[in-house]
């Protein structure tokens, strides 16, 4: 399996910084974009097996993180909260449009892939189900505990954030308090239309798979289902016992078997739907 990292610059001195794995062969595959959520990043927990996986299976698997997703020089600490900060669900949609551009047009080192897929978890989801309702080169689709609407902010914080100018919410995970500036709600509520994920997911007509965790306490399930129903070409996949990351952790100990089904129908999902190396 073949490794190389890349950094492609968006504009006011802002890069995405990614990696792309694939098997070398003469064949060109599918390529499939793996998004990460909020306090996300690409080198979190599960992500590198997933990637490392859909490699395996012929697919050329490319994770980037998203230009303020808070991750800076350190891939594995948020450094950056200052960008985390100034970060907009609009930024993050251009981005992965952008992301979805370049590899259409062979910016990786394996080619122009002969289709793409998307596989976003959480709020990278979300950002997934708007691109492939949104760009047409997006063949195949898979989420895994996606969000199916973005304003999940009660009126009280809305009015406090937008008094103070800036909010923090609690890394559970590291402790630390993320600044959010209110330009991200300012940016949802401008953007309303475009940022509707439930509307976007009637809109969604290539095979999409809708993964989630029955357990999963940060994300209720009825928000896939309701994604899955809404889907024309969706199929739903509950998992038992899975919370919102599968029960996988970070750093990464070992698949879960809740991740491991998880993977496997997704897996199965692209390689029907997408092309493989030999």
């Amino acid at each position: 399996m073949k490794h190389r990292r890349f950094a492609w610059g968006v504009g006011s001195g802002s890069e995405l910084r990614g990696d792309v794995r694939w098997l070398p062969g003469p064949e060109s595959p599918g390529a499939v974009i793996v998004v990460h959520g909020f306090k996300g990043f690409k080198d979190w927990g599960f992500f590198p097996r997933v990637c490392r996986e859909l490699a395996r299976a012929g697919l050329v698997a490319v994770s980037f993180n998203f230009s303020r997703n808070g991750i800076g020089d350190d891939p594995l600490e948020f450094t950056a909260l200052e960008r985390f900060a100034a970060n907009t669900l609009s930024l993050e949609l251009d981005e992965l449009l952008g992301v979805i551009r370049s590899v259409q047009e062979g910016s990786l080192p394996t080619g122009r892939p002969s289709r793409i897929g998307l596989l976003g978890h959480s709020r990278g989801g979300a950002q997934a189900i708007l691109a492939a309702a949104e760009h047409e080169g997006v063949d195949a689709l898979a989420t895994w505990a996606a969000v199916a609407d973005f304003d999940r902010w009660d009126d009280e914080t809305k009015a406090r954030w937008r008094e103070r100018g800036r909010i923090t919410v609690k890394n559970a995970r590291t402790g630390q308090e993320m600044p959010l500036d209110v330009t991200l709600l300012e940016d949802f509520e401008a953007n309303r239309d475009r940022l509707d994920v439930q509307r976007a997911a009637r809109r969604v007509t290539v095979p999409w798979l809708v993964v989630h965790g029955e357990d999963d306490e940060t994300v209720d399930p009825e928000e896939g289902r309701r994604l899955a129903a809404l889907g024309p070409m969706a199929d739903w996949v509950p998992i038992q016992g899975a919370g919102h990351t599968f029960q996988a952790r970070h750093p990464f100990d070992g698949a879960p078997p809740e991740l491991e089904k998880a993977l496997a129908a997704t897996l199965e999902h692209f390689q029907e739907h997408l092309p493989t190396s030999s």
